[in-house]
């Protein structure tokens, strides 16, 4: 849909002159926004305030998608937003905000935000900065207009008002929408500095829509991604889960490695990608992020403990050969590996136990799915971790970290009927070192001597 808004129509662009679009000169109907929306949007209007769509559900009408999430903006403050409204609660320290639940969605409600003002008294109960520069916490509310210039990204600053339906622009959003490119609004240095999160999110717009990055927005970027060792790890771990599980994760990638952000995210897996295999760790990387791509597309489910596993599977891989040449068995070293790569990575982004647990049963099952002979094959396959065991084994075979075969045994045995499955079984047998199955006889202990 981009392209109805004449380019060029917007002068002085970057003055940042408002522009106000009647209904009948925009595309975006109430028939493209959720019931729940349009009720804290009536809500808040009924009551006496100004009420807005904003940001990114504006952003996806326009470019011809539909949007997954609608925000609201008003004038009201979050306490009086969550009077108004029964199923509602007030979350968030750094920027306060309320989420209003009706059933399974959830409408997030802000109150229009102030620019910073330097003589504002009561600038410190409102601000508080570390030496870098980041918000701690904003909570000074201001106009329309100055939250407009608050936001993020052109791209994410329009606003439509439920009271006449027409659509606001600020800041040349539209322009930009219609050529396609993603501007920061404001100084990058300084608005980066403010939340190094920005960074990642300029490479995830770029990625989901397709757009460029301008030159004056990304050319910061290398030398402030380190920017992002300073943000809490748990809420790096959302924003990678919105870079990889959101349907376009293979782009998300290639847009992290481009402005050299990844290395900060996945630091040691950023050293096997540049050590001596890591085209192979690499290639393993992209099918993943395919796949999981095409399951979402296909409306099936993901994970992230899967694509984490990947992630962390070339330093696992590198740590188990030091391990092994040490004499450790292969489950021990594997173990300890696992350990080491987890406790490293959650440092920088968080891996909350129900998917680490996931990822160690995935890595463990490597090592027992050639264990086949006798019953062995049909117990592995009722272990819960069986398919995405499975999965991992293809895709590491299909990087060709290993040789190839044994994801196609098990791809036929799956297929097998109950006697076909007791034939690949007994040929087992005859293949050198049968599967690997062989079991230890156990030595009997000699009588103890009498006397």
């Amino acid at each position: 849909m981009t392209g109805w808004f004449k380019k060029g129509s917007l002068k002085n662009r970057r003055t940042f002159e408002p522009r106000v679009i009647p209904r009948d000169q925009h595309p975006i109907s109430r028939k493209q926004v959720s019931r729940a929306a349009l009720d804290v949007l009536y809500g808040l209007h009924k009551a006496g305030f100004e009420a807005y769509l904003v940001g990114g559900c504006l952003r996806d009408i326009l470019c011809g998608r539909e949007p997954k999430d609608f925000d609201v903006s008003t004038n009201a403050t979050p306490e009086q937003v969550n009077r108004l409204f029964k199923r509602s609660r007030i979350i968030g320290r750094r920027f306060q905000i309320v989420h209003v639940r009706f059933g399974r969605e959830v409408i997030e409600v802000s109150t229009f935000r102030a620019m910073n003002r330097e003589d504002n008294p009561d600038r410190d109960q409102h601000h508080a900065h570390e030496e870098t520069g980041m918000v701690l916490r904003d909570n000074t509310w201001g106009s329309i207009e100055e939250d407009a210039l608050r936001r993020d990204f052109t791209i994410n600053a329009l606003y439509y008002n439920i009271a006449d339906f027409t659509l606001h622009d600020f800041v040349g959003s539209l322009d930009d929408i219609d050529e396609q490119v993603i501007h920061l609004i404001g100084d990058p240095e300084t608005r980066f500095r403010e939340d190094p999160v920005r960074m990642l999110r300029a490479a995830r717009f770029a990625a989901k829509l397709g757009f460029h990055i301008d030159p004056a927005t990304g050319d910061p970027i290398p030398d402030l991604a380190e920017l992002l060792l300073q943000v809490p790890s748990a809420r790096l771990f959302d924003e990678v889960l919105k870079l990889f599980l959101s349907g376009h994760a293979r782009d998300s990638y290639e847009q992290l490695q481009s402005l050299g952000l990844f290395r900060f995210l996945f630091p040691e897996t950023q050293q096997a990608l540049e050590g001596e295999k890591g085209q192979i760790w690499e290639a393993m990387l992209l099918a993943a992020m395919d796949n999981t791509d095409k399951r979402l597309a296909d409306g099936k489910p993901v994970t992230p403990a899967f694509i984490y596993a990947v992630l962390l599977w070339p330093i696992i891989q590198e740590r188990m050969g030091h391990y092994l040449s040490s004499g450790l068995p292969p489950a021990q070293a594997l173990h300890k590996s696992a350990t080491r790569a987890l406790n490293t990575q959650i440092k920088h982004t968080a891996i909350p136990r129900r998917f680490s647990t996931v990822m160690r049963e995935m890595w463990e099952l490597q090592l027992r799915l050639d264990k086949r002979a006798g019953k062995r094959a049909d117990a592995m396959m009722e272990h819960p971790r069986f398919r995405a065991a499975y999965d991992f084994l293809l895709l590491r075979e299909q990087a060709e970290e290993i040789k190839p075969g044994l994801g196609d045994w098990w791809t036929r045995y799956q297929e097998q009927d109950e006697q076909g499955r007791r034939q690949m079984i007994s040929e087992l047998g005859n293949q050198p070192g049968g599967g690997g199955n062989k079991r230890r006889r156990r030595r009997r202990k000699k009588p103890a001597a009498e006397g």
